[in-house]
């Protein structure tokens, strides 16, 4: 069945909405309309008569129009009757965001939440989660509200690890396509999800943290057909002993064999990380840095340090210095001051100017030998964000930059990067990392 009602609902009910800033319920519907859907939205509360300045309703059944999406904030105990409702009521898809059922020894009743909702055609996410934000619907039923949107989707079996990354991409001035926390995943899945977002014109990578699949050879075929199109990153939980047990403690999931799960997820074309720092760099990399015509860059420092740490995690990571045409070199030495060293790594040392950074990625980019940069402000460089989108302006390589121990200037910097969407990394070797990840993606 599609999830179209789900991810582009037209009107929505939060069921459990609340007039206490407190509750979950008050929350969700807070966020909704803070987010700017633009549909009917329906409190319901059997003891309300508005609930922010809407008019509550009763029940599923009392509201007098259709409803795409029911997100449902009430205890374990009610979300049955709830659910059954919702099938009276031909409710398409539904965010049941109540813990209280497997992870919490309640087998029996998830077990009769899925029957329910199969035999009664309801979509599901859930329950025991944290929701969903489609930023392309302006539909915000999670929390934290999500209003930055951008190219990335997260879709998590963890809500926290899903609000990070959403967080972080906002930070960055990057936003997000999707956020969606599954929970217990009784019914919609890593595996529908993905299909979805890869085919919804919006999205440009997936981000994914799960800690088991339940129809391994089905999501395999999926991956494969989505990464022809997206790529996708995914983050495993479970891949130790201990891991793995914490994992079926979390949601009561399968986690599986997870040198298996690696091998045959990277063979279907997806990235495999092992921390969630890896997922959003990976993600923030593949999702904005542009297309390289090879692996060979060019390194531009004020610090001589972090260009030394960026040589290594680059070449690690499958790229190669390149090596500067002599007409480069003479230019350089005709425009920069003595001291600076300009074979590559070009090293601007402390008395760096953004002015000078300009000019060597101007001088640079002309150079058939390099296919992208990697440009590292180790210090209060005021500027850095003018000078770099002055540049991007003008050529078309890809250009990873990494800012740090640049103190307050470093931090107005990083505003004025983020507020032009300019991808920032927090140390030369993950911005590497990154445009390694995107010149083997790209088959340079």
């Amino acid at each position: 069945m599609s999830l179209e009602r789900l991810f582009r609902a037209r009107s929505v009910a939060v069921v459990g909405a609340s007039a206490n800033p407190g509750k979950l319920g008050h929350t969700i519907l807070k966020n909704l309309i803070e987010g700017g859907f633009q549909g009917p939205v329906y409190p319901i509360n059997r003891k309300e008569t508005e609930i922010l300045g809407l008019r509550a309703y009763p029940g599923l059944l009392d509201v007098p129009r259709d409803v795409d999406l029911a997100v449902v904030a009430v205890p374990a105990g009610a979300v049955l009757a709830v659910v059954q409702e919702a099938i009276q009521k031909k409710v398409g898809a539904a965010i049941i965001v109540s813990g209280g059922f497997r992870e919490a020894g309640n087998s029996e009743g998830e077990r009769e939440l899925v029957r329910i909702v199969r035999e009664g055609g309801l979509r599901l996410v859930g329950p025991n989660c944290q929701g969903l934000a489609y930023l392309p619907n302006n539909l915000c039923a999670t929390w934290p509200v999500q209003r930055s949107r951008g190219p990335i989707a997260v879709i998590s079996q963890s809500g926290t690890v899903a609000a990070a990354l959403a967080d972080w991409a906002a930070r960055d001035g990057l936003g997000i396509s999707c956020m969606l926390a599954l929970g217990n995943k009784t019914d919609v899945n890593e595996t529908e999800a993905i299909d979805f977002l890869a085919n919804d014109g919006e999205t440009k990578v997936i981000a994914v943290y799960s800690e088991g699949f339940g129809d391994g050879r089905g999501f395999m075929q999926t991956l494969k057909r989505a990464t022809a199109k997206v790529p996708v990153v995914l983050l495993r939980g479970g891949r130790t002993p201990t891991g793995h047990a914490a994992a079926q403690t979390h949601t009561k999931s399968l986690a599986g064999q997870y040198q298996v799960f690696s091998s045959l997820a990277e063979a279907n074309g997806a990235t495999v990380v092992i921390s969630i720092e890896d997922l959003y760099d990976s993600a923030k990399s593949l999702g904005t840095l542009g297309k390289p015509t090879g692996n060979r860059f060019c390194i531009v420092t004020s610090s001589g340090g972090a260009g030394v740490l960026a040589t290594d995690a680059g070449i690690e990571a499958g790229l190669q210095l390149a090596s500067l045409a002599e007409v480069t070199s003479a230019a350089l030495r005709s425009s920069l001051p003595t001291y600076c060293s300009i074979r590559n790594p070009v090293d601007l040392t402390g008395d760096a100017t953004a002015e000078m950074y300009e000019t060597v990625i101007r001088t640079a980019a002309r150079d058939p030998n390099v296919d992208s940069f990697l440009v590292i402000f180790g210090d209060p460089i005021p500027g850095a964000a003018e000078a770099i989108k002055r540049v991007q302006r003008d050529f078309s390589k890809p250009l990873a930059v990494a800012f740090l121990g640049g103190g307050e200037v470093e931090a107005q910097e990083r505003k004025v990067f983020a507020e032009a969407r300019i991808p920032v990394f927090s140390s030369s070797e993950r911005a590497a990392r990154g445009l390694g990840l995107v010149a083997r993606q790209k088959g340079a």
